[in-house]
């Protein structure tokens, strides 16, 4: 019996792998067609950043080669301009303010599953800027600190013109404006650091702590329940 429990429990753990794979396909592809209809139809990495950061993390997720053509082709094509992006605003439990940004064919049926989940999270959808003015956009680097000092990182981001960094232990987190994100990551790259990640983020101008361990944990849930949805590309709250 104890084989075939252990034989059980890997079909469900490779299961769960292969749906979170499918819907990591599912998100880098739409994230290669908004790239694409963002410059007004350039698909070429090269000249577009935000579909060179789309096609990096398609690599790093061993998306096949052949899907992300596919995705430059639907996003180039007539199929891509059906697609859309979303972005809604609310608060969960305890006053923490989310935003959610989904990509979607779909608008009526994409609204209906993320207020489905605040409602039965006890959340509370918000109006169209209800939320966002709480939230800046800024271009995201994740630097492995790899032997180097805090203070060694500071200085070469500093002298590639970031705006701001985060020790997170093993790893800095560098924040730059949108506009400059290209440039810094290059002057990083170029200074030897090894870069985990580079995104464009909405970074909340204050964070708010709850120390309600039960209510957290909570909160995180209802989080990761949005993240879990098909159209949904990112979410982003305040939370501490």
């Amino acid at each position: 019996m104890s084989g075939h429990s252990k034989w059980a429990t890997i079909k469900r753990q490779k299961g769960a792998a292969d749906v979170k794979r499918g819907l990591a396909f599912t998100k880098i592809s739409n994230a290669i067609t908004i790239a694409v209809r963002r410059s007004g139809g350039v698909a070429d990495p090269e000249n577009n950043f935000r579909l060179r950061i789309a096609i990096e993390k398609a690599r790093e997720a061993n998306m096949p080669k052949g899907n992300i053509e596919r995705a430059l082709r639907r996003a180039s094509g007539e199929e891509g301009r059906g697609v859309e992006e979303v972005v809604y605003e609310g608060f969960a439990p305890g006053g923490v303010s989310v935003i959610v940004e989904a990509v979607t064919d779909n608008s009526l049926r994409t609204t209906s599953e993320i207020k489905s989940i605040f409602n039965k999270e006890g959340a509370s959808f918000g109006e169209r800027g209800s939320v966002s003015y709480q939230f800046t956009n800024k271009g995201r680097i994740s630097i492995e600190k790899n032997g180097k000092s805090l203070d060694e990182i500071f200085n070469l981001a500093a002298e590639s013109g970031a705006e701001d960094l985060e020790d997170e232990g093993e790893d800095v987190v560098v924040y730059t404006s949108p506009q400059d994100l290209s440039i810094v990551r290059s002057k990083l790259e170029e200074s030897g650091l090894k870069l985990l990640d580079t995104e464009i983020v909405r970074k909340p101008v204050q964070a708010i702590t709850i120390g309600d361990e039960e209510q957290r944990e909570k909160i995180i849930n209802f989080l990761r329940k949005l993240e879990d949805l098909d159209d949904v590309q990112k979410v982003y709250s305040n939370l501490a």
